[in-house]
């Protein structure tokens, strides 16, 4: 069976040796100790997900994910960076990334969040339907969001919510059980991080009067259509 390809972008050798030798055995996995090699690497090449450093010379990870995105905005990626303050991880949610590990972690810990990326993708490649939202018709296998003028391309944790709110339109949402269905977690990051995509949703869907993403304080959220 072929290896799911990651592409694995960090400056410090220590840990780029540690990381690589414990994935080498799961997954085919190319490391970069700088953003512009990686870049480069990901313009020849064709990579499952991404595992992003945020310091590193040449071109940080945050500049290094903006570049990822512009030219495939459906491969996960997860940023892996000792910066743990607030505000660096909802830079990169917002930046288009699907999780954020601070180091240090566990090996099993990446291994499990790869492994839910990785599931997801494929399960949401292989759904044929298309779903209407409005005046849009959305695509889960492509992450798109379609009308007669206009195509919106979503990134994969946008679509995996979307897609679970349309499942479960008209029902009250527990805010733990977004997280579990989607993250797989339920702490207090991951609640920032529902509350970013659901901003992002609501922005891409502004236009759309009659798509509401309800917050009921204490509670979670109800996803109608009047």
């Amino acid at each position: 069976m072929e290896k799911s390809k990651i592409l694995y972008a960090e400056d410090d050798q220590t840990i780029a040796f540690l990381i690589q030798d414990s994935l080498e055995n799961h997954y085919d996995i190319s490391c970069f100790s700088d953003g512009k090699s990686a870049l480069e690497a990901f313009k020849r090449e064709d990579f499952d997900i991404c595992l992003l450093d945020i310091m590193m010379p040449e071109m940080n990870g945050f500049e290094l994910a903006e570049q990822i995105r512009s030219k495939n905005s459906e491969i996960p990626i997860i940023f892996i960076s000792a910066k743990a303050l607030k505000e660096d991880r909802i830079k990169g949610l917002k930046i288009g990334a699907d999780d954020y590990l601070v180091k240090p972690f566990s090996i099993e810990e990446l291994i499990l969040k790869i492994e839910i990326f990785l599931r997801r993708s494929k399960k949401t490649n292989s759904a044929p339907q298309k779903y209407k939202v409005g005046k849009f018709d959305f695509d889960p296998k492509n992450y798109t969001l379609q009308d007669s003028q206009t195509t919106i391309t979503l990134t994969q944790r946008e679509s995996e919510l979307l897609f679970y709110f349309i499942r479960h339109k008209n029902t009250v949402l527990k805010r733990q059980e977004i997280l579990k269905a989607i993250w797989g977690d339920d702490d207090y990051f991951m609640g920032r991080s529902l509350d970013v995509f659901i901003s992002r949703l609501r922005k891409v869907l502004a236009q759309e009067e009659n798509i509401v993403i309800e917050n009921l304080h204490g509670i979670g959220f109800r996803f109608s259509e009047k």
